[in-house]
């Protein structure tokens, strides 16, 4: 299902300002010989993030689902001297890919990946997040929500990737397993009195959060 208007999308590509050539790069790669290349944030959406994290000015970023290290290196474009972005990647031949394309970043020393379970991981993590990226397996976002907003600083945000799941939420009833589960976040976080929301329409739907 077209979510967006091909036409629009791409109107909205012309109009964004263009990829740096790293970026360029990892798009171009990915898409020839990723398997799964619409897993990538993309132009648009890569733009956003980047201009997400410019205006926060985070000091910690934590990002779940690191896949081949796009949205990563957008979401570090904001970090302050000395900040640090933290990214997890259960896969491990999505990690290696993502490490040598932050070894090309002028972030690199600002950027640490870490291979295996978010779950696991995160609690280990000793930081309180100005801005976090969900963006990994679908029936785990209530999961990854609940771990990382007790350790969001007040005024930050989470940002949850494919809130709109491929137009699968739409269907009555919804049949799809990860689309069932986005539901459930989607509902999850709009009943949390702890935080406030924005559904934002940007190529597969992106869930906007900030802690009161």
């Amino acid at each position: 299902m077209d979510l967006i208007n091909p036409l629009a999308e791409a109107y909205a590509a012309k109009f964004t300002s263009p990829e740096d050539a790293l970026l360029l790069q990892i798009n171009h790669e990915t898409t020839q010989h990723h398997a799964q290349p619409h897993m990538l944030s993309g132009h648009v959406q890569g733009k956003f993030l980047s201009f997400i994290s410019t205006m926060i000015r985070p000091k910690y970023v934590l990002e779940i689902g690191t896949f081949t290290g796009y949205s990563a290196i957008c979401l570090a474009q904001g970090l302050t001297d000395g900040g640090e972005l933290h990214t997890i990647e259960l896969r491990e031949e999505d990690a290696g890919i993502s490490q040598e394309n932050f070894s090309k970043s002028e972030r690199n020393k600002q950027i640490h990946l870490h291979l295996g379970n978010a779950k696991e991981i995160i609690p280990q993590l000793p930081y309180n997040w100005d801005l976090v990226f969900i963006d990994a397996d679908k029936p785990s976002y209530i999961d990854y929500y609940e771990l990382v907003v007790p350790k969001l600083n007040k005024g930050g945000i989470i940002l949850a990737d494919n809130v709109l799941f491929h137009g699968h939420i739409f269907e009555e009833p919804i049949t799809n397993k990860n689309a069932k589960a986005i539901q459930a976040f989607n509902e999850h976080v709009m009943n949390d009195t702890r935080t406030e929301q924005v559904f934002i329409t940007i190529r597969d739907g992106v869930l906007m959060i900030k802690k009161k």
